[in-house]
């Protein structure tokens, strides 16, 4: 059992203070085992809306809910966006007899409905699968190799983890897509999800992505924007500076959880993703994915110019410019773009974060950082 507690916390400090809390996140990362800690899902507070007995039950939700006190659960909140218009009633009462907690597997631009009906009483926590913090330094290659999800990551074998991905990303793409609404061949959506794992880690051009899968780029960019709305995928946008040098404008793309990055390469064991090509791109998206995970930064950027400079990603956190780079090296060195990233960016600090165990300054608030320590007090 991997301890969430620090998640739970944030939760319950969440619950406190708002009347609706949301907790959105892909498919299979956690959210129901989440959930369940507060609420148990034998109870009357609890529904499931994949259960045709939940469904049943707010066949007149207004009837079913505004009973209910407590903290009240529903789990798969995007199957029913109907709901929306009466939780703002509900969480509108006074005195308040309950809050609730809504799971979804969509972003909030996916799902409108709450943003539109719940402004200012919702607040919405986004999670994950199993992040570093959380399962340990010790397993850092395995979190690298498998990913985040829970049942790929505890799987009893690399075979069993490798097969569980492989169905999830089946599942995904002909059940959950059209529950979300959409009629897109899964054999299609299959090919450009493919194409963006050679992708990772590089500048995304659409249109030449659409006449590699020869469809429209209107339809290559529809995509994308679906895999991003459901948490496939990241598009890492440009951060502009006015330097008067050419700076890279098309945004980044990445496969968010390395293990169904590796999948859809076909990577099956640790040596193959040590010897495959891909594997510095690969290590690149999950110290990123990391990093954002430990710092909750307030924006998030990657930086480029036409001349070379670069830096893997720029984050806004508490006013101050942080840069990062990612090096699977075992020293890495200072060099000439990480000089300019932090003079022509005027980043307060820029981490080296890499797979080894020694922290030491390569110039002055330029410094490597394990990628195990990043959770550590004073990295920032």
């Amino acid at each position: 059992m991997i301890d969430r507690t620090h998640l739970i916390q944030i939760v319950q400090k969440k619950l406190v203070a708002n009347r609706v809390v949301a907790l959105i996140g892909p498919r299979q990362c956690g959210k129901t085992t989440l959930a369940r800690e507060f609420v148990s899902p034998s109870s009357v507070n609890y529904f499931d809306l994949e259960d045709p007995l939940s469904l049943a039950l707010l066949d007149q939700p207004m009837t079913v809910l505004q009973d209910l006190t407590g903290l009240v659960v529903i789990d798969e909140i995007h199957r029913r966006p109907d709901l929306f218009p009466v939780l703002r009633v509900l969480a509108d009462r006074n005195p308040l007899p309950a809050r609730f907690l809504i799971l979804g597997s969509a972003s909030p631009e996916l799902l409108r409905q709450s943003s539109e009906s719940l402004a200012g009483r919702i607040s919405t926590l986004s999670m994950s699968g199993f992040s570093l913090e959380e399962v340990g330094a010790q397993a850092q290659n395995a979190l690298w190799r498998r990913g985040g999800f829970p049942l790929s990551f505890t799987a009893s074998s690399e075979e069993a983890s490798f097969d569980w991905r492989r169905d999830f990303v089946r599942t995904f793409l002909e059940r959950d897509i059209p529950q979300f609404g959409f009629s897109i061949p899964s054999t299609s959506l299959f090919r450009f999800w493919s194409l963006l794992a050679h992708y990772h880690g590089q500048v995304w051009n659409a249109a030449e992505a659409a006449r590699t899968l020869n469809v429209s780029e209107g339809t290559a960019r529809r995509y994308i924007d679906l895999l991003q709305d459901l948490f496939m995928v990241r598009m890492l946008q440009p951060w502009y500076a006015n330097l008067g040098k050419r700076q890279v404008k098309s945004p980044k793309v990445y496969i968010r959880d390395t293990g169904l990055l590796h999948v859809l390469l076909g990577i099956r064991t640790e040596q193959e993703l040590l010897l495959h090509p891909r594997s510095g791109a690969s290590w690149e998206g999950f110290v990123i994915e990391e990093t954002i995970k430990v710092t909750a930064p307030d924006a998030v950027y990657f930086w480029g110019t036409h001349s070379g400079a670069e830096l893997d990603l720029l984050m806004i956190k508490d006013g101050k410019k942080i840069g990062v780079e990612c090096k699977r090296v075992d020293a890495p060195h200072l060099t000439p773009s990480m000089l300019v990233a932090k003079k022509d960016l005027e980043l307060t600090t820029l981490l080296v974060i890499y797979p080894g165990s020694k922290r030491y300054s390569l110039a002055e608030d330029i410094r490597t950082v394990p990628l195990s320590n990043l959770a550590e007090e004073g990295v920032l």
